[in-house]
């Protein structure tokens, strides 16, 4: 019997000289892709050491690489799984924003073309992206954002399943125990494993409630920010000091004291069964009371709600990297590290107090960039940082390319595993290009697109309003001074322009017809 050949060993013309590893190695590395939510690289140790300590995420940086400019190209979750699913922009997938979007499964995708090459390709957890999955063999997903507590599932068949426990776990108790009872091990696989956490309203697992209560974390340097120079800054909606809801996001309830989003708080933790409820309420009503009684306002108020947020973030966080360890721990066990990628990353990073925020959206640093880290498989060669600027329309074909799989001219991201390999393509990417779009909705940003260099970002803020923001990284790196259209600065707003309207050609934004440079 003439015996078969099975569909991934299939490999794109170039890929063998492009690979360090054997062909036998390469066709069977897997990939472990854990995506979270909202968390920023503010709140990682291997990037900043002020905040938290986070020793499992720090594993893998220090047993492969961390990415010191990662970015992404819309700062909202639905689009930024968009993005790293299709390797494309916004405005190529569809999927511009999560008031009207819809993403359209139909599409070629990542995972299909893994499926394609021969991979399992499996993705448990937030989804996020209102259609139901495509391109993978098992899905087992939150509805919407999904609830930290005793949360539900939709499976495959579309039921809707309630589960027991906390979310973080059983999201990793599910991806391990597909690995281990429900892929065929004989081929090699793509599992996603994409967490609620650390999205708002930062629910704790009920272990650690009393964790980081005796931490006073440092006040950022720009939280009394006045946005002077801004334009689009002082219409937001994201301000910790004024629209932090004191029910859903501090915890602060009282049944009195309505507050917007007291039913949707409410809601949330009468998930709970009655034990659970006693004993977060214990916790949340004793520092209420306290609360009550200081009867604090501005400054003082202000300051006691970031070391609530900071707190409870913390916690969420905790048993986020508690689980990132399990997963680790099994593969290791399982004697699969050397042959599988794990990605660490999250759908975009976020405000921890710097100007006065919480959330993401603009182009600034904090929700422009994104922790991303890497356990590399046997054969890569890459240690340590890797500065190179890059960007989650890179997943895709970073991830087909290791698949030995053809990458479609259309896709607009970039292999990654030059990098991997500890090359530094003297071709590689100048600058990056941002498009965000969400707007009027949940917190007030507006439209904006721009361009961010090694040292420059230029952004341009449009539709109901026009203005440009030009900012000096080098020298004002929280930026906080818009030097656009000040003297001295004709000839890097002419360069900056230029560049942009080169991106925007070149991922074929038709906001170049709107707005034309």
């Amino acid at each position: 019997m003439k015996k078969s050949i099975n569909p991934y060993t299939r490999i794109a013309a170039g890929t063998l000289c492009l690979l360090p590893a054997t062909l036998a190695a390469q066709q069977r590395y897997n990939i472990v892709y854990i995506m979270t939510d909202d968390h920023t690289a503010q709140m990682m140790s291997c990037y900043d050491g002020r905040y938290v300590n986070t020793p499992n995420l720090d594993r893998i940086a220090n047993d492969g690489v961390k990415f010191t400019r990662s970015y992404v190209a819309n700062s909202l979750s639905g689009p930024s799984r968009a993005c790293m699913l299709t390797g494309k922009h916004s405005h190529k997938n569809g999927f511009t924003n999560n008031e009207h979007g819809i993403f359209d499964g139909s599409q070629q995708t990542m995972p299909k073309l893994l499926q394609k090459a021969g991979y399992q390709t499996a993705i448990i957890g937030k989804w996020h992206l209102v259609s139901d999955p495509t391109g993978f063999d098992f899905w087992n997903i939150v509805p919407g954002q999904g609830d930290y507590y005793n949360p539900s599932f939709i499976t495959m068949n579309k039921q809707t399943v309630r589960e027991e426990g906390y979310l973080t776990n059983i999201i990793t108790d599910k991806s391990i125990d597909w690995m281990e009872h429900q892929r065929d091990k004989e081929r090699p696989f793509a599992l996603f494993i994409h967490h609620k956490a650390c999205h708002r309203n930062w629910l704790p697992e009920l272990k650690y409630l009393h964790e980081y209560e005796d931490t006073t974390f440092p006040i950022p340097e720009t939280f009394y920010d006045d946005y002077a120079t801004r334009h689009a800054a002082p219409t937001q909606e994201m301000s910790i000091a004024e629209d932090m809801d004191m029910a859903y996001d501090i915890k602060m309830y009282h049944p009195d004291v309505p507050t917007r989003l007291r039913p949707n708080y409410l809601a949330m933790i009468g998930r709970m069964n009655s034990e659970e409820r006693a004993r977060y309420d214990h916790f949340y009503d004793s520092l209420a009371i306290d609360f009550r009684s200081r009867g604090l306002q501005g400054k003082a108020l202000a300051e006691f709600k970031f070391q609530r947020y900071m707190r409870d973030y913390a916690k969420v966080l905790k048993s986020l990297d508690d689980n990132v360890g399990r997963v680790l721990d099994y593969l290791r066990e399982k004697g699969l590290l050397e042959n599988t990628l794990v990605v660490y990353t999250s759908d975009q990073g976020f405000y921890m107090g710097e100007h006065g925020w919480f959330d993401k959206r603009y182009m600034y640093e904090e929700s422009l960039s994104t922790p991303l880290v890497m356990h590399l498989p046997k054969g890569f060669a890459a240690r340590g940082e890797i500065n190179e600027m890059v960007q989650n329309i890179d997943y895709a074909p970073t991830f087909l390319e290791l698949a030995g799989a053809e990458v479609p001219a259309d896709i607009q991201g970039r292999s990654l595993l030059p990098l991997l390999r500890g090359e530094h393509p003297r071709n590689w990417r100048k600058s990056i290009y941002y498009h965000f779009y969400e707007y009027p909705a949940e917190h007030m940003v507006k439209r904006h697109f721009g361009v961010r260099t090694d040292r420059y970002k230029l952004i341009h803020f449009y539709r109901d309003i026009d203005a440009w923001e030009l900012y000096d990284l080098q020298s004002d790196p929280h930026e906080l001074n818009n030097i656009y259209g000040q003297p001295g600065t004709e000839r890097i707003i002419k360069q900056l322009k230029k560049e942009l309207k080169k991106l925007q050609q070149q991922y074929d934004d038709p906001i170049l017809q709107e707005h034309p440079l």
